[in-house]
This record gives C-alpha cells, sequence and structure tokens, in this order.
C-alpha cells in the first residue's frame, strides 16, 4: 500500500519546519523530494524512519515495514573492509558471493579486503550504497545518495539502483533534476509545498 502523511507538523526550538504536510509515497515506484537545503528534506525523512517524532500528524502504511537507508553522512564501519560492512545488513542466508558481486557491479572489485578508512570519498558512498541495496528492504529511503560520484561513476551508479530497486516502494532526497528524469519517478518540489501553505495562512 502507499505511505500516506497526513497533517505532519515538527518544529525545533520554536521554529516551524513541517506545519500540517500531507504527501502520499506511492508505492513500488521512485519518489522523489526536491528543494534547497535546509528547508526540511532530512527532517521529513528522519521521521519517515523513526529517528524523530512529529509534533502531531500521523503517518500509514510505513508500520511493520523493512526500511533501509542511505544516510546524507555514508555511515560506515571504517576499520572493517567492504565484505563485512554488507554482510552486517544482509539477510543470513545472503551468500559472501552475491554480496563481492554487488560490490564489482558499484566499481568497487579492487577494494574488497581493504579497510574502508582506506577508500576514496566516492568510493564509501558507493559502499554505503551497496549497504542499502544488499539490506532486501521494502522501502529504500536515500537522502542524496550520488553526491561524491564523478560523472562516469553518477550515471553507472544510478543506472545500477534504478535496475536493482525497480518494483520497491523509493524515496529520494535530491536537487538532481536529471535524476528525476532517469528514474521517471514522481517528485514533490518544496517551493511548491511552501508556497501553498503560505497562502493558507493569508
Amino acid at each position: 500500500m502507499d505511505i500516506i502523511l497526513k497533517d505532519i507538523t515538527k518544529s525545533y526550538d520554536g521554529q516551524m519546519v513541517l506545519k500540517n504536510f500531507n504527501w502520499t509515497i506511492e508505492e513500488n515506484k521512485f519518489n522523489f523530494i526536491m528543494g534547497e537545503s535546509g528547508i526540511g528534506k532530512t527532517t521529513l525523512i528522519n521521521i519517515l524512519m523513526g529517528i524523530v517524532k512529529p509534533d502531531s500528524g500521523e503517518i500509514y502504511g510505513i508500520e511493520g515495514k523493512k526500511l533501509s537507508i542511505v544516510f546524507q553522512e555514508n555511515r560506515l564501519l571504517e576499520d572493517f573492509d567492504p565484505v563485512t560492512n554488507l554482510k552486517l545488513v544482509a539477510d543470513k542466508d545472503t551468500r559472501d558471493e552475491e554480496i563481492k558481486t554487488l560490490l564489482r557491479e558499484l566499481g568497487l572489485e579492487d577494494s574488497l579486503k581493504k579497510k574502508v578508512s582506506q577508500l576514496s570519498g566516492g568510493m564509501k558512498r558507493r559502499l554505503a550504497i551497496g549497504r542499502a541495496l544488499i539490506a532486501r528492504a521494502d522501502i529504500v529511503i536515500m537522502d542524496e545518495p550520488f553526491k561524491e560520484l564523478d560523472k562516469d561513476l553518477y550515471l553507472k551508479t544510478i543506472q545500477l539502483v534504478k535496475e536493482k530497486l525497480k518494483g520497491k516502494t523509493v524515496i529520494i532526497v535530491t536537487h538532481s533534476e536529471e535524476e528525476c528524469e532517469i528514474f521517471g519517478g514522481r517528485k514533490i518540489i518544496w517551493k511548491d509545498i511552501q508556497e501553498r501553505i503560505y497562502k493558507k495562512e493569508l
């Protein structure tokens, strides 16, 4: 079923970040949140993940679902190798070869036995994406997942994610119109939401 957010409100220290926010996240499709930095996009996905509680409002359709996340920060285990990082979130029946195959698809074939601390920023970002892909989640949330990737790897990684997550419910925070076009997803533009709220208050 779709995920429905109804009248979600959240403020920090008296400053309103979300006010009576309503949105339907379509099941088994790519859904995009677009807008400038610092206007509440990450707060919204933190609410979806259960990390932050809204001041008021309801969310339907997410309870009992398994979530997989790509945070803005990579949040990897730096002292372990890429295979171990993915193995820790993978289902118990996931074979090592399946993990290694995914890492090769992400262009990390020469780094399977290296510590994450030895990898470049772009390599870590691809590993963070791989961790979300291997988790077999019902819902995948990605907060600016393709930053730090150069152009060739950027497009290749987007195509891989599109292929691997086809048919899943995916929420992606991005600044890129190009990404929306490649995925063919449905998008919400934060500026439009703010303008509608402002007009209601006049």
